[in-house]
């Protein structure tokens, strides 16, 4: 069989079964599981057939055309480089490990057919847009996973915050990808095509006419599928949905596709050298604003998922310096971290029983219950926070030395301040980031909450995959000198200047807050603390969607949790506040945006109900005095009727007469 056509099978299995799973979810619910599990292992096995074929040479190419239109011609296109086969085994590893935890997490949900069906269609989505290579074909893999996003986060619809973080998800995400939209078609104008290859290659030619217009709309697209500053907001709201989701979501799909479509198109952004700054700068933003929020927040996931924002904002740096090597490489590298840490929360918030979301402050003695997820968690944390051998410090790394050369002026790619900036923010992030990584630790394994009830050892479902994919965690940085062929032959191995200042910030991150925990911790040892928790016997989704019930009546807002040992507080003093809120982002779009639209609507329904209405009302009101008037004069008596003749011929003749005598003195 050849390479296309495996390629070919690779998205549509997982799209068969979730086909497969939406028709006999109900009439054959024992064929739910295997039709989730089995399409996701044998995309995966075939995605490594694929990637091991190409074998980081040449481009493999394919295309038919799917439509006439015209104009510019539509292809269904496959465009199989080093990135896209790398990538799609990275989707199909996390999709493959979240469907066989979602066996066990989600066991006595009653909505699991058409999750795990919803998940399948996700993976599915996600690997069109891996390896296509027509721009609109990309798309529709671009908006499916929009709506699936929308379904899965919002799947506790019972709950209100997951009905809003739903809803916020799919509006913030599609505001971004109107501009995104244009972009493509004014890219197509330009180019006179939507295969990569051909615009690639245009581009290579000078036939790029307005570079800064067509890259600042793409920017739009990334900034909200990837959850980039100013449209990220919707990220942390979406960890309502179950933890698995948001483990897809933030290691293998949908916020990877912003960043993966500019590696892919990585030409393109860089004809424009005002369009690389302005994406340094909002990496920038990204990397300190997400590492602070991170810092403040009291719910695991929302850490987590401001820790997502952060690193995709190194990936965006590593853009914005021309380097799509060292994007794509902590891509890859910060998918396999970032699923165990996803998933080893699901085993916390199981464990820890807690009463909200999943409170860091409300957690103690759990390192003993679940050493699986404590293992696990803890080398994915170091992973995190870029400490070697780990696969964090390799990828990260390689972005760094590519900000360096751009700044030291070594690579002319990029302008040398999108250099200075990216390097900068990215040494300032790499301290919030091993703050923030030893605070989680600290708080969820070593924190003083009291202690849940034991709910036995962890489903093997649920543990298996943590150490499949601790495997990568720990051993895929090391391989950095092997795989540099599917990287277009680019080193990405670290240099001794920014390893030793990233892992020395790093170092010292995490020893100050340390130290500000044990000050605290001290001082707080004096306060009782303790928290309700949930049943013993409750499965873990169970826990999760009562933890969102209660999330809001027991907190109000995240970060508002009072624990005393909670080192963030110390560290971010006076600034605790709004970094817990997110810096209120929320709030100023909310003012500028929400409130204004709200009140256009209402102006226009005024205007609707108290003029418009008011017009066709007037209009029926005459109408049915008119009708009463002619019903009154309907008497019945024939004698009226007679007399109403008569004067009426008498009144016609009198004006026959007048007209006539008129037209005869004329």
């Amino acid at each position: 069989m050849t390479t296309t056509t495996l390629a070919v099978l690779v998205p549509l299995l997982p799209f068969l079964g979730a086909v497969a799973g939406l028709l006999l979810g109900r009439s054959a619910p024992g064929f739910v599981r295997p039709l989730a599990v089995l399409p996701s292992l044998a995309s995966l096995v075939l995605a490594a057939v694929v990637a091991a074929r190409q074998g980081g040479g040449p481009a493999i190419d394919a295309a038919t055309q799917l439509t006439p239109t015209g104009s510019v011609p539509i292809d269904l296109a496959l465009h199989l480089d080093g990135f896209a086969v790398l990538v799609a085994v990275l989707v199909g590893l996390v999709a493959s490990c979240v469907q066989i935890y979602s066996t066990a997490y989600l066991r006595d949900d009653p909505r699991y057919p058409s999750y795990a069906a919803l998940v399948s269609l996700f993976t599915s989505a996600m690997l069109l847009v891996v390896y296509s290579g027509d721009l609109m074909v990309l798309l529709v893999g671009w908006e499916i996973m929009g709506i699936c996003s929308y379904f899965l986060v919002g799947h506790y619809w019972e709950t209100p915050e997951a009905r809003a973080a739903s809803l916020k998800a799919f509006l913030v995400t599609k505001l971004g990808d109107v501009p995104f939209l244009i972009g493509l078609f004014a890219l197509a104008a330009d180019t006179g095509t939507f295969r990569i290859t051909g615009i690639l290659g245009s581009v290579a030619h000078g036939g790029l006419d307005h570079p800064t217009l067509i890259a600042l709309l793409l920017l739009a697209g990334v900034a909200g599928k990837s959850a980039q500053f100013p449209l990220h907001t919707w990220l942390p709201d979406a960890m309502a949905g179950p933890t698995p989701v948001s483990a897809l979501i933030h290691a293998a799909t949908m916020v990877a596709a912003g960043i993966y479509f500019v590696a892919r198109l990585l030409p393109v952004f860089a004809e424009s050298g005002a369009a690389l700054v302005v994406l340094a700068v909002m990496a920038a933003v990204t990397m300190i604003g997400s590492g602070l929020a991170a810092l403040a927040q009291d719910d695991i996931k929302r850490v987590l998922a401001y820790s997502t924002i952060g690193q995709l904002g190194y990936m965006s740096g590593a853009l914005a310096v021309g380097d799509r090597g060292a994007a794509v490489f902590h891509l890859i590298s910060h998918g396999a971290f970032k699923a165990v840490l996803f998933l080893a929360a699901g085993v916390v918030i199981h464990a820890a029983g807690t009463n909200s979301l999943a409170a860091m402050s409300r957690m103690g003695g759990l390192a003993k219950r679940i050493p699986d997820a404590y293992w696990t968690m803890t080398v994915a944390l170091l992973a995190l926070a870029a400490i070697p051998p780990f696969a964090g410090f390799f990828s990260k790394e390689a972005v760094l030395v590519a900000a360096e050369h751009t700044a030291l002026g070594d690579r002319h790619v990029a302008p040398a301040a999108a250099g200075w900036t990216v390097l900068v923010a990215g040494l300032l992030a790499a301290v919030l980031t091993a703050a923030y990584a030893t605070r989680l630790w600290l708080l969820a394994f070593r924190g003083r909450g009291a202690e849940a009830p034991d709910h036995g050892r962890q489903p093997v479902a649920m543990t298996t995959v943590l150490w499949v994919l601790a495997v990568p965690t720990m051993a895929f940085g090391l391989t950095v000198g092997v795989i540099a062929d599917w990287f277009d032959g680019h080193s990405l191995t670290p240099s001794l200047t920014t390893a030793v200042l990233s892992t020395g910030v790093g170092l010292v991150g995490g020893l100050v807050t340390y130290g500000a925990w044990r000050h605290t911790t001290a001082l707080a040892a004096r306060i009782p603390m303790g928290s309700v928790v949930a049943h013993p016997d409750a499965e873990p989704a169970l826990v999760e969607i009562e933890a969102l019930e209660s999330h809001t009546a027991a907190y109000g807002t995240a970060g508002d949790a009072p624990d005393p040992a909670d080192p963030g507080r110390l560290l971010l003093g006076p600034l605790h506040r709004h970094a817990a809120t997110g810096f209120h982002l929320d709030a100023l779009y909310a003012a500028l945006f929400v409130r204004p639209v709200q009140a256009s609507a209402s102006l226009v329904r005024f205007l609707d109900r108290e003029v418009v209405e008011t017009y066709v009302r007037g209009s029926a009101t005459g109408a049915r005095w008119l009708g009463t008037a002619v019903r009154r004069a309907q008497t019945g008596n024939v004698q009226t009727y007679l007399s109403a003749l008569l004067a009426g011929s008498l009144v016609l003749a009198v004006a026959a007469v007048v007209f006539a005598n008129v037209n005869a003195g004329s």
